[in-house]
């Protein structure tokens, strides 16, 4: 058999070849099994967000095949998929909204959470434990909560409706519990069986670095759920007499995805450093500081610097990045461009101006061209 590997296995490697022919055939198999392996994990379910599927019809026709096809999936999804069908298409719209909430978020850092290509999405940088990767999981599998509550409100998957949450107890009694409400409960339950499979379904040695990593990914898929959780809450429309307002109907209503980035963002900056005990568990770096809770953000190794472009971590570098010349944060150019200095170009750029309402009701803009200064990393 021959591996690509330049070793050809016999078919019984001894005792009728030599030792040293056996030797090599198991450390070629060994590095082939391990090499099919990083192929493997490099693959994601964020790739729906690269090439999603939009006509739902799709999903009942030969729904099995089709699951079967979509990349990224694990065993454990595929199985979901073949039960929900029509959830696909807001799996994949959830990711993708957690995907552009991360780029607006990272979009003055060296990492500005760029994607790479439509199966890992972001490259090799995910195979590390960072903070940056603890960032990703926590955002993505908040927007599967979003997308998956948005649709059952709006009648769009079958297994789900209207909120169905208990009113709040601090609500007036004279105003009305009801409406359509995002669908939270069901929402968070989905994105918890379907972002979680990957990691549920692997087992490994207690100790192992593995182990850490995946009890990461996991801690961060929660704190992305329950950060969309806290900040729902209850919208009400007023009833009445030329909007008297005599009358008040509420619902629970998700916060607008931005909040919940901004939220996210801040534990990013506030992550705890993690390490493994003898135990399995993951247990906090440094004791002194307060431990982290379900809803914080969690990381087992430290950053690169993502100065330079780097294929073993997976960093794209900074050259070529734009960055502010009078800033003194992450988006300055001597932060930027990590002391390699900066060119400056002079950019030609269109924008809206001299805008006018008129009644009613719209707002009719002129487009005006102007020279500004632009500086990009050596």
């Amino acid at each position: 058999m021959n591996l690509g590997l330049g070793c050809v296995c016999r078919p019984v490697c001894w005792p009728f070849g030599s030792l040293l022919d056996s030797r090599h055939c198991v450390f070629a198999l060994t590095l082939l099994t391990l090499l099919m392996q990083v192929v493997v994990e490099a693959n994601s379910w964020w790739s729906l967000a690269m090439n999603p599927l939009l006509i739902p019809e799709a999903y009942i026709i030969g729904a099995q095949p089709l699951c079967s096809q979509l990349v990224g999936l694990s065993q454990g999804q595929k199985k979901l998929c073949q039960l929900y069908q029509d959830h696909m298409q807001y799996i994949g719209e959830g990711a993708k909204t957690g995907i552009r909430e991360c780029q607006y978020q990272f979009r003055q850092r060296r990492w500005n959470c760029s994607t790479v290509d439509n199966s890992s999405v972001f490259g090799r940088v995910m195979q590390i434990g960072s903070r940056e990767t603890a960032f990703t999981y926590a955002i993505s599998a908040a927007g599967v909560v979003n997308a998956v509550s948005r649709a059952c409100r709006e009648g769009e998957l079958s297994s789900c409706g209207c909120s169905r949450a208990a009113r709040p107890k601090d609500l007036p009694r004279d105003w009305l519990w009801g409406g359509c409400g995002d669908n939270l409960n069901y929402g968070y339950r989905f994105s918890k069986e379907f972002v979680d499979a990957r990691e549920r379904e692997k087992s490994y040695p207690k100790t192992s670095y593995e182990n850490a990593r995946l009890l990461m990914n996991l801690h961060n898929n929660e704190a992305g759920r329950r950060t969309v959780s806290d900040l729902a809450h209850v919208s009400c429309k007023c009833h009445g007499v030329s909007g008297s307002c005599s009358l008040k109907t509420c619902w629970l209503q998700l916060a607008d995805f931005r909040k919940v980035g901004d939220a996210l963002k801040e534990k990013y900056d506030s992550a705890a450093a993690m390490k493994l005990n003898s135990r399995g568990k993951l247990v906090q770096m440094n004791s002194k500081f307060n431990a982290p809770t379900s809803h914080d953000l969690v990381y087992i190794e430290s950053s690169p610097d993502y100065c330079l472009k780097n294929q073993s971590t997976g960093s794209l570098g900074t050259v070529g990045r734009l960055c502010n010349k009078t800033s003194e944060g992450m988006d300055g150019c001597e932060l930027m461009c990590c002391g390699r200095g900066y060119d400056q170009y002079k950019a030609q750029i269109v924008e809206r101006c001299h805008c006018k309402f008129h009644w009613c009701c719209y707002v009719k803009c002129k487009r005006c061209t102007k020279i500004v200064d632009q500086f990009v990393c050596k």
